[in-house]
């Protein structure tokens, strides 16, 4: 489909919701790779989102699970005195008092406020935005602690269950459906040796010991708008994965992606390390913006999370590569395998400074 006709069913689509009032004009927003994002000029702007059902297949599901949270939040928000239309987003309901609106083809949209006067960034390129970032997940951890998330949804099931991807894994190796296995020995048998890894988070919230929280699952900087004035981040976006799970994760997700000295596909791996002032920075914001409301014990698993989520992470590109490239986008030969290799000397750094991760946890926190 092309351009044109993407924006004419854009435009139909904006008329469809109420509140918004004359549209001045709609382009195309933004950096996200999941749904398609436009920016609506008018009276006030708004952001409109085609979401994509390939990968959200209860889309009805999701905007529930969003538009329960942002209620919570802005209850929580109202109530310390802050600022309701700018530190959570606003769900515009369609002309029908609907969530979204679902078009002639199936498609589902759905439209926010935009936050005004806020950026965000998608690269770590001040420490101090990578600290806001921590303090800002942080502190949606501590409105919604008491939130009951076994009342979520899981809008993509499964989605860390790193027991279940392990599976799917071995799965992968052993039917080689492309023949790379071959190119992948070492890979493959790194992961295998650490096969204990995906065991320990999930036996953990098995046996009660870590609580299910609501947790958001794409912890990346560019989820958070950030005042470009002040610096400091006022709203989380991008909740379509908010979910059941573990705050570990989150955390973990923040530190594989923006602790990392190299690349998410470096190919030279002397470049990928763990980065101990960032690791501690982002340690000091999330704390912080946690404000209390995490157990000791999922204060002290902080560095299992960010190994669970790393590991993970690469085992999905592994498996990903095995498979002949089915899921994640590639840009080159062995791209997906490349990945992976970045997410095992992430691991493997994590585990040679083991000891001084947990002596970072322990000075941040106090326990």
């Amino acid at each position: 489909m092309g351009e044109k006709e993407v924006l004419w069913e854009a435009q139909q689509a904006a008329q469809q919701f109420g509140q918004v009032g004359a549209i001045k004009s709609i382009r195309p927003y933004g950096s996200g790779h999941i749904n398609d994002t436009f920016l609506v000029e008018g009276d006030r702007n708004c952001i409109l989102q085609r979401m994509n059902r390939s990968i959200f297949q209860k889309p009805e599901e999701v905007m529930e699970n969003i538009l329960g949270v942002t209620t919570f939040l802005k209850q929580k928000i109202a109530q310390a005195g802050g600022d309701t239309e700018r530190e959570t987003l606003t769900v515009i309901p369609t002309k029908g008092q609907q969530p979204y609106y679902q078009d002639g083809q199936g498609e589902y949209w759905r439209m926010y406020y935009q936050i005004e006067g806020a950026v965000s960034y998608d690269r770590v390129e001040r420490k101090e935005d990578f600290y806001e970032s921590a303090v800002a997940f942080g502190n949606f951890q501590q409105l919604l602690a008491d939130y009951p998330a076994k009342t979520l949804h899981e809008t993509i099931p499964g989605f860390h269950d790193t027991k279940a991807r392990y599976e799917v894994f071995l799965k992968a190796v052993e039917e080689d459906v492309c023949g790379r296995a071959k190119y992948a020995k070492e890979e493959i048998e790194f992961y295998r040796a650490r096969k204990e890894t995906t065991c320990v988070l999930g036996d953990l919230l098995a046996e009660g010991k870590l609580p299910l929280r609501v947790t958001h699952n794409d912890t990346k900087l560019n989820n958070i708008m950030m005042d470009p004035e002040t610096g400091k981040g006022i709203c989380v976006i991008d909740l379509d994965t908010v979910m059941p799970g573990l705050a570990v994760n989150d955390f973990g997700d923040s530190i594989r992606f923006g602790a990392s000295t190299g690349e998410e596909d470096e190919k030279d791996l002397s470049k990928v390390s763990c980065d101990l002032e960032l690791f501690r920075l982002y340690t000091e914001g999330f704390l912080k913006g946690c404000g209390g409301s995490l157990t000791g014990l999922e204060v002290a698993m902080l560095p299992m999370g960010a190994k669970v989520m790393t590991y993970e992470c690469g085992l999905r590109f592994l498996t990903d590569y095995l498979k002949g490239d089915v899921y994640f986008k590639i840009h080159r030969e062995g791209h997906n395998l490349d990945r992976a290799r970045t997410q095992m000397k992430l691991v493997a750094d994590m585990e040679e400074k083991w000891a001084e991760l947990e002596k970072i946890i322990k000075e941040v926190s106090g326990y």
